[in-house]
């Protein structure tokens, strides 16, 4: 019994159940009267639904003194969370923290284009490890999501020349790369002098 109990856990793929609990980190769904603690991500939290039964993509991850299910919103969300966990030197924990601090489609355009410092930028990240994300991963994620590298490279340069023409202005490189990350964000195809000028309202 001990046996098939493991193995039927190893299965679990999603949980359909009623939301009894929910925080930024974990919630806990009701499936047929069995509570389960699921971590989450801040982005799968932002897209909970309000509805009273969710369904959720899980995966288990087996450690000697633990099992923790992991949970995801999106299936996309969950297959860049296993693609960063086959990378040495990233767990679940940091893979999770990645998750958190950029948004599914961030990571995998910074690993389509090597922008090493914003792989570096999440915590827990050194810089050793996020050489090896890129080198691990970016192949990987643009062949499986058809990403055009020449336009994000060019996105990237004009968010870098931003970057230095605000720091020879004089403002705080911190300051200004949040300012500019989420101009980026919100216009990917801004030109350098419209990511300067809007920077500049924000600063």
């Amino acid at each position: 019994m001990l046996y098939l109990n493991y193995f039927t856990i190893l299965m679990i793929a999603h949980l359909q159940g009623k939301l009894l609990e929910k925080t930024p980190t974990d919630i806990v769904i009701d499936c047929g009267g069995v509570g389960y603690h699921v971590n989450i991500s801040l982005h799968t939290y932002s897209l909970l639904p309000d509805n009273e039964v969710i369904k959720i993509y899980t995966y288990l991850q087996i450690k000697e003194d633990a099992h923790t299910l992991f949970g995801f919103v999106e299936k996309s969300e969950r297959e860049i969370f296993k693609m960063l966990l086959s990378v040495s030197g990233i767990g679940a924990s940091i893979a999770r923290t990645m998750l958190s601090s950029l948004d599914p489609k961030q990571i995998i355009q910074a690993l389509a284009v090597g922008d090493l410092g914003t792989i570096q930028s999440i915590k827990g990240i050194g810089t050793k490890t996020a050489q090896r994300a890129i080198l691990d991963l970016k192949d990987k994620v643009l062949k499986l999501y058809d990403i055009d590298e020449v336009s994000l490279s060019q996105n990237n340069t004009n968010k870098d020349e931003a970057l230095s023409a605000l720091e020879v202005l004089g403002f705080n490189k911190k300051l200004a790369e949040k300012s500019v990350d989420k101009i980026v964000k919100e216009t990917p195809n801004a030109t350098v002098e419209s990511i300067i000028k809007q920077a500049l309202k924000n600063l």
